[in-house]
């Protein structure tokens, strides 16, 4: 026996991801329905070897159904995960709308599975910004060892994680740069991003920082330990998948980086790549359409008493949303709802 289950938003990039990660996984699925605003109405998406057409997230009737996985924005959620939840649907949300709703679970399932018992509070669960995801994975079995005390990450985010529209964008200028008659001036980014990079991802806060430098501290916080000290500094990239982060890690007590690569490549969820030769790490371009969240370049930071750094590479459309999510629905099966 299966479960009943609604994807919402599957006509953007991280809902047909879902579908894709859905079937992939072989997640016992009974009746599945994909649901998108009325300007997408009736378009065919895939589900394995199925076609499904998207019906209409305004009129649809979530009493029956288990599980709703959304792949919408904020606004749209607001109104229909509520209703959603309150008709007995569990909704497992990719926005960030109730990620710092202390009612409702953040969850990263390889980190803290245990938390999503949470989850009758509102009948919600939260899936954590992209880059928060892959960071905390890479984390969480280190700090079970040594305690971390303070982390410093840069990351160097791919333009699909702002959508559609700015895949379209570096696509387009890239493009332009080769034809100059074709002029695509900055509208999704500030910036030109083809060619280029951009220290600034969501809108910027009073202290300097930006909103999406901000998500990555409350989220590590709440998903791992309120404790650690997080600083970020986020940058748009012009790769199209896959984000990358550099990621400086103080501990309380010392591990040696030897240790350190054992323990990650033990970890769940994690794949250890790190050769000390040319090429001998992993690259966004290589990371895509896979699970894992690769590690590289795993090595002794000198200029602190219990420092380690190291490289953190993951598809952001995958591990840093719709594989999440889907991951989430199993430890929701597995755990709690026990149907499948």
């Amino acid at each position: 026996m299966g479960y009943n289950v609604v994807v919402v938003g599957a006509t953007g990039n991280v809902g047909r991801e879902m579908l894709n990660i859905l079937s992939e996984r072989g997640f016992p699925v009974d009746k599945i329905a994909a649901l998108a605003s009325r300007k997408s109405l009736g378009t065919e998406v895939s589900f394995g070897d199925k076609t499904l057409t998207t019906g209409d997230l305004e009129q649809f009737d979530f009493t029956g159904w288990d599980i709703a996985l959304f792949a919408v924005g904020s606004d749209a959620t607001k109104i229909y995960a509520p209703r959603a939840a309150k008709a007995g649907c569990v909704v497992i949300d990719n926005s960030s709308l109730y990620r710092y709703d202390p009612q409702v679970p953040l969850i990263v399932p390889e980190v803290n599975a245990d938390a999503i018992i949470g989850y009758s509070a509102k009948n919600i669960i939260a899936n954590p910004n992209c880059s928060t995801a892959q960071m905390v994975v890479a984390l969480k079995p280190l700090h079970d060892r040594a305690r971390i005390k303070r982390v410093v990450v840069s990351t160097y985010q791919s333009v699909s994680g702002a959508g559609k529209d700015g895949m379209d964008e570096l696509w387009d200028q890239t493009k332009s740069i080769y034809n100059p008659v074709d002029d695509v001036p900055p509208s999704k980014f500030q910036k030109q991003i083809a060619f280029n990079v951009i220290p600034q991802i969501d809108v910027f806060l009073e202290d300097g920082s930006t909103k999406e430098e901000w998500k990555m501290v409350a989220e590590t916080k709440k998903i791992m330990d309120p404790s650690i000290k997080v600083t970020a500094t986020c940058v748009r990239v012009p790769v199209f998948v896959g984000h990358s982060e550099a990621i400086n890690i103080e501990f309380e007590d010392h591990l040696d980086e030897e240790e350190a690569r054992d323990i990650l490549r033990e970890a769940p969820g994690i794949m250890v790549v790190d050769k000390r030769e040319p090429g001998g790490y992993t690259t966004p371009i290589e990371c895509v359409g896979d699970y894992a969240t690769f590690v590289s370049r795993i090595r002794q930071d000198s200029t602190i008493d219990n420092g380690i750094n190291l490289w953190c590479v993951s598809d952001n459309l995958r591990k840093g949303a719709a594989l999440n999510a889907v991951q989430i629905a199993e430890t929701l099966g597995n755990r709690v709802l026990k149907k499948g």
